[in-house]
């Protein structure tokens, strides 16, 4: 009766100990509190657009009307390297932070063992054992939760990383597709420009053989048709560039064999921007850095907690006999219980140097998350300016394309009526192609602005689900 008074004490000064445990500091709030207040001030509404308020839309990818660019972004995600890296640094937290975990509940272990011996020359003896042995540290300081909760906040910014990670993986994919595309349709207007001045070269030449143009007109045509075609090797030159970083992203041979459409998709209607805080809760590389932050107050609380003594619960039960049947009998089974305490006294200056390091990796996670936050709100002005800029640089250059084109089809007859010169015609051509490549440049620009700002609002698309 006296040893189960004694055990029933043991387990209840061990259950009050553990009760202290339940008073782990919180500190998911502390640390988003110290993160924000590290931020600028922020404004209502983004200055760029005044008046794109509203929630950010799902699904941009979409928005293109294009098939093959959702069918290329999820062939990115299932092939790119660096996604799988990061994917495999998901599974990795995710087993550490299980790894932690195991520390808060007890460990029981099972041991068996057996021995034979005696004397050389002399009978011979058998000896087997069983045992079965749990310990717990009571957690009185947190140490063990802190550490726990510390690895589960590196699992959360490990997924928040890879889902960054598809984001920007998606959005290089857009972009590139959309360069390759212009990239074609630049090669198609240098091949107009060769061959309008080829045919010109070949009315002149054919004038100059009848007497009514000179060597000088001559001349000029000829070099007018090789610097065109030095442009068009260069552009053809660019496009399968264009190919290969592509390809590159999709996780295929860089062989510039890929085809892409023959025209660039609509702009897209811009999307609804949100307030500029809400991009600190929805952009992923931001949740990333603010779980960081989270992890780095727990391990400095882990930091803290080292330095105090320890509490610890074990207990055994075994038993020992020289048949394997009689190993389990009551009679020769053995059970102990101890609570013991380790209290560091003289570690050099370990312990606080540790919490040194943890309260300095603190400051550099607050100090990250709030260069991270300050950039994103930087990223999403520019690309609201650079929409509305866009938009007008657009106008503009529609309005100069039609012009020139308007001027060449004039100066053409007049140049057929002998009432204009042939430099006029070629640099009025000239810039009706230059007109309309600056024109499909900006309109390529347009398509990655959309992607650019649905990427720093933290914007998602349909197909993209994380694993």
């Amino acid at each position: 009766m006296k040893q189960k008074i004694q055990f029933a004490a043991t387990v209840l000064v061990t259950a009050f100990i553990s009760a202290c445990a339940n008073n782990v500091a919180v500190v998911s709030e502390e640390s988003i509190a110290e993160a924000r207040s590290s931020l600028p001030e922020t404004k209502i509404t983004w200055n760029a657009v005044q008046d794109a308020v509203g929630e950010v839309e799902v699904g941009w990818i979409s928005k293109f009307n294009d098939p093959v660019l959702g069918s290329l972004v999820l062939e990115a995600q299932t092939n790119n390297k660096d996604l799988q890296a990061s994917a495999a640094g998901v599974d990795e937290a995710r087993a550490l932070a299980k790894q932690a975990g195991a520390a808060v509940t007890p460990s029981v272990n099972l041991s068996a063992g057996g021995q034979r011996g005696g004397a050389v020359e002399g009978s011979a003896a058998t000896g087997l054992n069983v045992g079965l042995e749990a310990s717990w540290e009571a957690d009185v300081w947190g140490r063990v939760r802190s550490g726990n909760q510390a690895a589960l906040e590196s699992f959360e910014a490990a997924k928040a990383d890879y889902r960054y990670a598809q984001h920007s993986i998606a959005g290089a994919v857009a972009k590139s597709y959309l360069v390759a595309i212009e990239a074609q349709l630049q090669v198609d207007v240098t091949d107009k420009v060769v061959a309008a001045l080829t045919e010109l070269h070949r009315i002149v030449k054919l004038q100059a053989d009848n007497g009514l143009a000179s060597g000088q007109d001559v001349a000029l045509a000829r070099s007018d048709l090789a610097s065109a075609t030095d442009s068009q090797v260069s552009a053809k030159s660019g496009q399968r560039d264009a190919l290969r970083a592509l390809e590159l992203l999709l996780g295929r041979y860089p062989g510039a064999d890929l085809e892409v459409r023959e025209s660039l998709p609509d702009t897209p209607a811009p999307p609804s921007a949100g307030v500029p805080s809400e991009i600190l809760e929805r952009r992923p590389d931001l949740v990333a850095s603010e779980r960081r932050i989270a992890a780095a107050f727990n391990s400095t609380n882990v930091a803290r907690a080292a330095r105090l003594p320890r509490f610890g619960l074990s207990a055994n039960l075994g038993g020992s006999s020289q048949d394997l049947s009689d190993v389990l009998n009551p009679a020769n089974l053995a059970w102990s219980v101890a609570t013991n305490l380790l209290a560091p006294l003289i570690d050099g200056g370990l312990g606080k140097a540790q919490v040194e390091q943890a309260t300095a990796q603190q400051k550099q996670a607050i100090a990250a998350y709030a260069s991270a936050a300050t950039s994103a709100f930087g990223e999403v002005e520019t690309a609201l300016d650079q929409g509305v800029t866009l938009a007008k640089r657009r106008g503009a250059l529609e309005e100069a394309y039609r012009e020139a084109q308007e001027a060449l089809r004039i100066a053409d007859l007049r140049f057929k009526e002998g009432e204009s010169d042939l430099l006029s015609v070629l640099q009025i051509q000239q810039r009706v192609f230059g007109s309309e490549s600056n024109l499909l440049s900006v309109q390529r620009s347009q398509l990655t602005q959309f992607v650019d700002i649905n990427l720093a609002l933290g914007g998602d698309w349909d197909d993209a689900e994380l694993n």
